[in-house]
């Protein structure tokens, strides 16, 4: 863009800024990126895009500005329908501009907006997180939003090219790329770029594989592209996704784990790891998506340069960085570095009640791991969502052989979170030694340590919360008092070679998962 265009577009807003100021009779913010101006009346936004011509957008012309304009509409009411209303056309001078109503005029606009519902200040989830408002109860339900968002997103076409190996090197290669000059004079940044552009050499062969079952499984589909967590924002609804990539198709049709793992990585930036656990286990709970677990991790790295990457150039472009803004880079080099991989493999045991779900869902977020809960998984193999009875689908999912099954699929799943170098919980009963001895063996088939989190409580306890579960309907068990009074005669306890790996958790008292994560840690060395 020219000096005399930028100076032009600045004119023009300014112009629109005090029609809009006359017209709601309250002052109007503005709010200026490098590709956009915002312009924040009383009761809505007003987004103009500078005629820029970038490698990355071009808003050069009218007719562009309008095309976009529609494209972000369009996309972003895909989750946020509330809060983008619609495209309007800006009217009469670049002196006395006004905003027409849709469909007004077109052939007569000087230019275009789109006009959004205004939601209050700090209500993004960044500012909710500072202020320690972000709640896990709205992060679990955008965590199932999410899922299902995806789950129903149109999923690329081979011959787009978008998801393929080549295609997230080149992504990954072109951030470093493009720090190495914005980080000069800063010699600690430098050294982690270094680090971070050997780290993104090592996972590009590692990962070719994992990388192109990725497409040709289907999870490479038109997703947000830019779900950090200052594109996330409390509504009355709750947690929504607004200001995702209209600009460039390539930067949002990409793998579903790469839009997760942005907002995973920037919990973990901002210190919430716990938040970010969290969050991956409601969506793997939605979605099933185990498999993209070998490419999350460096989904995470990548989108932590992207960040760092958006930090500097915006001081490049005059703009400070703010004092207490996460350190991207540093996040970046910790997730791609090979020894940030630990597998290790835990499996729960008790019976109906004894709060095994429960500890262990506890136990993930301070420990920073991968759930795999049979009552999900059992149903998912049977078509059915995690709350759905199956009685009411007329099925019956306890036969020896749907167990079978399920223990199965318990097995291969933790096989592919282990060999990702993930934390493993496999939230199961566990009643029977035979079960525990087969996931034993696959922790030292794959060289990682192996524990047994044993809950129990006392008997008036167990049936207590077998009943509530059962009224409330709210949890995938399906347990009911008959089955916790069976279960008994036949449960085999850990025997004497277990014992030295097993955590006891008595339930039915106060326990704490930081203490439970310790004691995990402690049992860090491969079984024999």
């Amino acid at each position: 863009m020219s000096e005399a265009g930028d100076a032009a577009a600045a004119r023009l807003a300014q112009a629109l800024r005090a029609h809009l100021a006359q017209q709601t009779g309250a002052p109007v913010d503005a709010v200026e990126t490098h590709i956009s101006r915002l312009l924040l009346a009383r009761d809505a936004a007003y987004k103009l895009k500078k005629p820029v011509r970038l490698p990355f957008a071009d808003f050069s012309t009218l007719d562009a500005r309008r095309r976009f304009c529609e494209e972000e509409l369009r996309l972003n009411r895909r989750l946020a329908p509330g809060l983008y209303l619609d495209v309007r056309p800006v009217l009469g001078t670049p002196e006395a501009p006004r905003i027409g109503r849709p469909g007004e005029a077109p052939g007569e606009a000087i230019d275009w907006v789109l006009r959004m519902q205004r939601f209050a200040t700090g209500q993004e989830a960044d500012a909710l997180l500072r202020r320690d408002a972000l709640t896990a109860q709205e992060l679990d339900v955008f965590a199932s939003r999410l899922a299902r968002f995806h789950a129903g997103a149109p999923v690329a076409a081979a011959a787009q090219g978008f998801g393929t190996p080549q295609r997230v090197g080149a992504a990954m290669a072109d951030v470093i790329e493009q720090l190495a000059p914005l980080l000069a004079g800063d010699a600690d940044a430098a050294r982690r770029l270094a680090r971070l552009r050997t780290a993104f050499g090592h996972a590009r062969p590692a990962l070719e594989q994992a990388w192109a079952a990725r497409p040709a499984g289907g999870h490479v589909r038109e997703g947000h592209g830019d779900l950090h967590l200052a594109n996330l924002v409390r509504l009355a609804d709750g947690l929504t996704a607004f200001d995702c990539i209209e600009f460039d198709p390539g930067l949002r049709w990409i793998d579903t784990m790469a839009d997760l793992g942005f907002l995973t990585m920037d919990l973990k930036a901002h210190g919430r790891a716990g938040l970010a656990w969290r969050f991956l286990d409601r969506y793997l709970e939605a979605a099933g998506d185990h498999g993209g677990l070998p490419v999350l991790r460096a989904y995470e790295a990548y989108r932590a340069g992207v960040r760092e990457l958006a930090a500097r150039l915006r001081k490049a472009g005059g703009a400070p960085l703010p004092p207490a803004r996460p350190a991207y880079l540093a996040c970046a080099e910790a997730l791609a570095a090979p020894d940030g991989c630990r597998p290790r493999l835990l499996v729960t045991h008790g019976l109906s009640g004894s709060g095994k779900s429960t500890v262990a869902a506890a136990l993930l977020e301070a420990a920073g791991a991968v759930r795999l809960r049979s009552d999900v998984e059992r149903k998912r193999l049977a078509g059915l969502a995690p709350l759905q009875r199956s009685a009411d689908a007329g099925l019956d999912i306890y036969t020896a052989e749907a167990t079978a099954r399920t223990f199965d699929r318990l097995h291969a799943l933790a096989d592919v979170a282990l060999r990702a170098g993930y934390a493993v919980i496999v939230d199961a009963a566990f009643l029977r030694r035979a079960e525990r001895e087969r996931f034993r063996a696959l922790a030292r088939e794959r060289h990682a340590p192996f524990a047994i989190l044993h809950c129990h409580a006392d008997e008036r306890a167990l049936r207590e919360r077998v009943a509530r579960r059962q009224a409330l309907g709210a949890d995938p068990s399906e347990a009911g008092l008959q089955v916790l009074a069976r279960q008994g005669g036949w449960a085999e306890p850990p025997g004497a070679d277990e014992l030295p790996v097993t955590i006891d958790v008595p339930t039915d008292v106060p326990w704490d998962a930081a203490a439970l994560a310790r004691r995990w840690a402690a049992l860090d060395l491969p079984q024999a």
